[in-house]
């Protein structure tokens, strides 16, 4: 090759080099960028796990960045980089979550049980103070700074400017008083009259502790510009675990089994703190009182409720299909269109509608349909579960007309023919041919409809509200309750909220949904081999 014909090429080749160069390096800067913002956010849940100290969030994050900034500067972790991010979030959203849940159903979290030992002793003394004996007004001053308000104190001793906030004791900074009034604060700012009475409440409210034993008390403060030593009618003894009612004797012992505080009568302070129980909340589940019977009812109602939900609505969406996939009829996409219009309408507001038509006194079905009769569709404990049932119907069977209108439409046109040519009939033909062809695609999807209407909580909790309410329970649960809605009520809708419970009834669900899925998909195997 010649000279000039070689030196043609580099001058061709040179763009081209210098342009992949380019686009390498805006590649790299991108990532970088990347990340910084993936280790910034990451480092900002270190920095905050380690403030309110959970020690393992802090480690699980600190593991993560490490690994992810290892996959994403190795080359040879091309493959991981595209799996690390569904990983990670399957590890947050879902491996979290459920272990997270499963730690819960083990405990006794809930109303007056929601924190630690030490938070349950600091707000029973907090709850019963009242200023000390022989307590004087003191000079203070409400600061702020990034972490909230705090109150700077003069102490009545030696005059040194202590300053501290609810989680922080008193300490020792530096400060000006002036004319009786401490003007300034290193590091802080002192909040001037108008700011205290625009936060008048926070202001009162602002509880200083002196110091890390709790029996020491709490500085407060009325106006912003003084504060008093406040003390609690229980003193805590650490040594004995106890606490006792100094104006009146009582001593309250620690019941680290149950997390509270109870004397020899009985009677507990509140609140508690959180405890393992271990298999309790699924004792009481079945065995409780006030639940067991329920419980147990819920979880009936909740598998006749799933599979009479698939099976109306597949079985409707079937024949429907059938009807419609017939070449011989005519305008039949148009039909077709008409039969999908309850799925393209939010299903929350149709049942809502369906509410109101539903209606004991002036719902159209009673008014209009049956004349003016007055038939309780939904206060009824048996007629609201067929309302369910039927209201359900209509919004579920447009999805399953779509999904077996699919199926008998991919079947191959000859085996039709075949079963004609064999004499069979239209319905041996249905029944024998073309459903165990349309199973074999549609059985997941059943399943998948399964686990949806086990956990179906928003048809409940907007028709029926889970009503009508078994009478004399402590949480108002109801005839038509599943145990999703059940768990909710629990959990949130409750005057007194059992997470422990409502977690425990979470891993049931979990568990049942999980062994029906796998077990249809074992007979969808079963199936595919016919």
């Amino acid at each position: 090759m010649s000279e000039p014909v070689k030196a043609a090429e580099k001058k061709k080749e040179g763009p081209k080099t210098s342009h992949a160069n380019d686009v390498t390096k805006r590649g790299f800067f991108v990532k970088l960028i990347l990340m910084m913002l993936i280790d910034a956010l990451g480092l900002y849940g270190v920095f905050t796990a380690y403030m309110v100290k959970s020690w393992i969030v802090l480690g699980v994050l600190a593991a993560l960045l490490i690994v992810v900034n290892w996959i994403y500067f190795s080359k040879r972790m091309i493959p991981a980089k595209y799996l690390v991010p569904g990983m990670v979030f399957l590890l947050i959203y879902q491996v979290f979550v459920m272990g997270y849940t499963g730690y819960v159903s083990f405990t006794n979290y809930g109303q007056g049980h929601n924190s630690t030992k030490e938070d349950a002793i600091s707000a029973i003394l907090k709850a019963s103070e009242q200023r000390a004996p022989g307590a004087v007004n003191v000079t203070a001053a409400v600061v702020e700074d990034g972490s909230g308000l705090g109150l700077v104190i003069a102490d009545p001793t030696t005059g040194a400017l202590k300053e501290g906030n609810p989680d922080t004791p008193l300490r020792d900074v530096q400060g000006t008083v002036s004319a009786g009034m401490i003007s300034d604060v290193q590091g802080y700012k002192v909040l001037k009259v108008a700011d205290i009475l625009k936060r008048q409440t926070d202001v009162a409210g602002l509880t200083v502790p002196v110091s890390s034993d709790p029996n020491d008390g709490y500085y407060k403060t009325d106006d912003g510009t003084t504060a008093y030593l406040a003390k609690s009618t229980y003193a805590y003894d650490a040594q004995a675990d106890t606490l006792t009612d100094t104006a009146t004797g009582t001593v309250y012992t620690a019941d680290n089994k149950t997390g509270v505080f109870v004397d020899s009568a009985g009677n507990e302070l509140t609140p508690g703190w959180r405890v393992f129980v271990g298999f309790s909340n699924y004792k009481n589940m079945v065995t409780s009182n006030d639940l067991g019977g329920p419980f147990l009812k819920a979880l009936v109602w909740s598998f006749v409720f799933a599979a009479a939900s698939v099976l109306s609505t597949f079985a409707l969406g079937l024949i429907l299909a059938l009807v419609f996939s017939d070449k011989r009829i005519k305008g039949r996409k148009v039909y077709q269109s008409l039969m999908i219009l309850p799925y393209a309408f939010p299903a929350f507001l149709a049942t809502l509608v369906w509410k109101g038509m539903l209606n004991t006194d002036f719902g159209f079905i009673n008014q209009v349909f049956l004349g003016g009769a007055h038939i309780p569709w939904l206060d009824n404990g048996l007629l609201a579960k067929l309302s369910i049932l039927g209201v359900n119907l209509w919004l579920g069977f447009p999805y399953m007309f779509l999904v077996c209108l699919g199926a008998l439409q991919s079947l191959p046109g000859d085996i039709e023919e075949a079963a004609k040519i064999d004499g069979a009939s239209g319905l041996r033909t249905v029944w024998s041919i073309k459903l165990p062809l349309v199973l074999q695609s549609t059985v997941p999807l059943l399943i998948a409809s399964f686990a949806f209407n086990f956990n179906n909580f928003s048809l409940i909790y907007m028709l029926t509200g889970g009503g009508p309410n078994y009478p004399g329970l402590s949480v108002p649960v109801g005839e038509s309750d599943i145990l999703i809605s059940m768990v909710y009520k629990i959990a949130i809708d409750s005057g007194s909220p059992n997470y422990g419970l409502a977690s425990a009834m979470s891993i049931v669900i979990f568990i049942v949904v999980g062994v029906i899925a796998w077990l249809g998909f074992r007979q969808t195997k079963t199936l595919e081999e016919l």
